[in-house]
């Protein structure tokens, strides 16, 4: 269940940015992210076994979703891997530590999604008869504009 809520949180963001339009901070938290997503791979192969591939494939469906040119899309590897190795070095059976582990890399990635999920806007109106728009200009939609 704690996997479930995390895999839904951490591809919620998925469909409102790709990762050429992230900032920096939100890239490290994109690779913060796959750090977390490659931890708790290891933890659940360590219960369910190496034929689970859970993580690994909402992995793809995140870095799919960034469409991160090769550099990033490296970074990104790179972190999964790291977090992988580390915790199946850690925890190379299933336990209740491993469970204890597994459901805080859970609150992590999800805080990390929240993070991200929060640092994407969303174009409520726009259209020429916005009234936020000023002259017709769709680039002079005021920041603060009330929600309709």
């Amino acid at each position: 269940m704690v996997a479930a809520l995390v895999a839904g949180a951490s591809i919620a963001f998925a469909p409102m940015a790709v990762a050429q339009e992230r900032t920096p901070p939100e890239r490290q938290t994109l690779v913060d992210l796959a750090y977390a997503i490659g931890e708790s791979h290891a933890l659940r192969q360590a219960c369910q076994g190496v034929g689970d591939q859970y993580w690994r494939e909402r992995m793809e469906q995140l870095t799919q979703t960034e469409a991160a040119d090769a550099a990033f899309q490296s970074r990104l590897t790179q972190a999964f891997n790291n977090g992988f190795f580390a915790r199946q070095a850690q925890f190379p059976s299933c336990g209740p530590e491993s469970r204890k582990a597994e459901l805080a890399v859970a609150r992590k990635g999800e805080g990390l999604s929240r993070k991200l999920a929060a640092s994407v806007r969303e174009v409520k109106r726009m259209g020429p008869d916005d009234p936020n728009f000023k002259n017709g200009d769709p680039d002079s939609v005021e920041e603060n504009a009330p929600e309709r």
